[in-house]
């Protein structure tokens, strides 16, 4: 097992895991809308490879602070921000509680710290909010997420620490919700 930058050839094989992870849910997008947020930052979307089969991935692009990618269609702007947005972080089912999750989620926050990300936010979805805060996510109840995203998803992010001088004592003054 091991975790590698994504390529190509394994759109297939994340687009079956997240059928089977969020089949018959608002939130399953399709490989299109997949694809689209890969390549507006390849260098921080990772796989995890079992004997050349995906068993997990995660998706990570720029994006503003306090917004969110639209799960109804794809991307279709680049942007520049110091906020990495990590989208997407599944694991084949079988392979659940072995800390591949983690292993996921420590590679993603090396190379967003190496690339100078400032913040790394996300939505927690499927009552996944106490992982993310057990990785000191904080939750921000404030901002208001569409339907789509399911029932009691919510907005958290977390400041990393060694970037571009912010740490996690200044992220309360960091932390501002534009007004929609």
């Amino acid at each position: 097992m091991r975790i590698r930058t994504l390529s190509e050839a394994d759109w297939p094989g994340v687009a079956a895991l997240e059928a089977d992870a969020y089949g018959g849910s608002s939130l399953l997008e399709g490989r299109a809308a997949l694809e689209s947020r890969g390549r507006a930052s390849p260098s921080t979307c990772f796989v995890l490879d079992l004997d050349d089969r995906i068993a997990g991935y995660v998706l990570a692009l720029p994006y503003p602070a306090f917004r969110y990618p639209d799960l109804s269609r794809s991307e279709r702007n680049v942007f520049r921000s110091h906020n990495l947005h990590l989208h997407d972080l599944v694991v084949a089912e079988h392979l659940r509680g072995r800390g591949w999750g983690r292993a996921l989620l420590r590679r993603l926050t090396a190379t967003a710290r190496s690339q100078r990300y400032r913040r790394i936010s996300l939505i927690a979805v499927g009552g996944m909010e106490t992982f993310w805060a057990a990785h000191g996510y904080l939750t921000h109840r404030e901002v208001q997420l569409p339907p789509s995203y399911g029932q009691n998803a919510v907005y958290m992010s977390t400041a990393l620490q060694g970037a571009e001088a912010t740490t996690r004592r200044k992220q309360a003054d960091v932390v501002r919700v534009p007004r929609p």
